[in-house]
């Protein structure tokens, strides 16, 4: 049950609750009976339903060592981290489902601290329109008193509430006067995430939203809305609770993605908050801080290639560059801003591209300064050898060398001309058909040797 109580351990976040994880320990349970008739009966194919309420130690353990040739269908609305990487990367193969139901209508998302006026407002404008309503609240030792304040605040509405550790009979009983209209309002726990399919009920309210991951909010947002009338969901925090980083970027997500079938978009957005995870590891999720997720990703594609039994051409160019490709937070705070400038920045090919980046980070966030000036021109010197065929460049933080392969044709005495128009300090040597052109760093901090080499290359094309 480690598992358990750190799921339990991550939702109290500080302060003890009792969370319904009897559905998990029931998951404990039918992969142990999954085991069992694999065993039995030799099965070369199982499948996983909703893969994100499953840990990824269970599905290895009870599938994978089980029988070693199992064919797994995975089925998810929101594929988690380390599975959608996966099918990326070509490890998993990848199937969308992206037509809709007929007449279904996307989900009206909005996201509002608690307020109990607005609770009741919502609940009245449902139930005069023949609706019902969910009101999801995860905490199962004082789901009655919340029920019980519900019930003071609008006496003339029906209210019951159901969990997972009821008795089975007392669930049911509930369950089934939900179905059949005799109440209006279920106050309950995610015991509700899956399997439940009730199209009168169509206005979601649940609390601390904040709390959950995002595929399980798109999960339980998919328990309204399921026949042709225009549904709600409300996804409320506490007033006074402060709302981490990622817990903002999680809800803005899902309000952003209301349309239906953006289960996969939603899973790519989660894939860039949480990162990839493990791909042979137990982690589902996680970012590779060691070795960067560049390096990572080109090291796993070859990887990849070479299982498939394709050449990989692991051959790469000597460019040892000394580089800080850091924006400061004085420039952008935001780090999803921070990585569209990355983003922007490495696309450039040309001295055009170059400007016209430069012009749109000038409009949008002021005057650049100095580093991401020199961030800038080294993209474009990395551009630059690339089409010189310059294979080895050499930069330790004191000088910079670069090796120009040259023919017979090549003019000398035009490039030391250049050179001497544009800094008298380099260095040209010649040996093995080869050109080794050399610039010491300047000790002043406003000066930096890509600026003279970009113009020394641009004269070379």
């Amino acid at each position: 049950l480690r598992n358990v109580k750190l799921a339990v351990s991550k939702a109290n976040l500080n302060r003890k609750k009792m969370i319904d994880l009897s559905n998990k320990n029931n998951i404990e349970k039918n992969y142990e009976n999954k085991k069992k008739h694999l065993n039995k009966n030799k099965s070369s194919v199982d499948v996983i339903k909703s893969e994100n309420i499953y840990n990824n130690n269970n599905k290895r353990k009870s599938f994978i060592k089980s029988k070693s040739n199992i064919d797994i269908l995975t089925l998810t609305a929101t594929p988690i981290p380390r599975t959608l990487q996966m099918a990326i990367l070509g490890i998993r193969d990848l199937s969308l489902i992206e037509t809709p139901p007929k007449n279904r209508k996307a989900i009206m998302t909005y996201i509002t601290p608690f307020d109990k006026k607005m609770v009741r407002e919502i609940i009245y404008k449902e139930v005069s329109r023949g609706g019902q309503v969910f009101i999801l609240y995860n905490n199962i030792i004082d789901i009655e008193s919340k029920v019980n304040m519900f019930r003071n605040l609008m006496p003339d509405v029906k209210i019951d509430f159901a969990h997972g550790k009821m008795r089975k009979d007392k669930f049911e009983k509930v369950m089934d006067d939900f179905v059949n209209h005799k109440f209006d309002v279920l106050v309950c726990t995610t015991i509700i995430e899956t399997g439940v399919d009730i199209p009168s009920v169509n206005s979601l309210i649940i609390m601390e939203s904040n709390r959950f991951g995002l595929g399980q909010l798109y999960q339980i947002r998919g328990r309204v809305g399921r026949s042709d009338v225009l549904a709600y969901a409300y996804l409320m925090y506490d007033k006074g609770s402060v709302l981490t980083e990622k817990a903002m970027k999680r809800l803005k997500v899902i309000k952003e993605f209301n349309s239906l079938g953006s289960g996969f978009s939603i899973a790519a957005k989660d894939l860039s908050i949480r990162g990839a995870g493990d791909i042979l590891g137990s982690d589902q999720a996680g970012f590779i801080d060691t070795v960067g997720i560049d390096l990572y990703m080109k090291m796993l594609n070859e990887e990849v290639e070479r299982l498939k039994g394709n050449e990989v051409n692991s051959k790469e160019d000597d460019l040892n560059l000394f580089i800080s490709s850091h924006i400061k937070d004085e420039y952008v705070k935001d780090e999803d801003v921070k990585i569209e400038i990355h983003k922007l920045i490495n696309s450039i090919k040309s001295e055009k591209d170059l400007l016209d980046i430069k012009r749109q980070l000038i409009d949008r966030f002021g005057k650049i300064d100095f580093d991401l000036e020199v961030y800038l021109e080294e993209e474009l010197f990395q551009i630059y050898c690339k089409k010189l065929g310059i294979s080895k460049v050499i930069d330790n933080n004191k000088y910079r060398e670069i090796v120009i392969p040259i023919n017979d044709n090549f003019n000398y005495e035009d490039l030391f001309l250049k050179s001497l128009t544009i800094n008298n300090s380099f260095k040209i040597s010649y040996k093995n058909k080869k050109l080794i052109i050399s610039l010491f760093y300047s000790k002043s901090k406003n000066k930096h040797v890509v600026f003279d080499y970009n113009r020394l290359l641009k004269e070379l094309l």
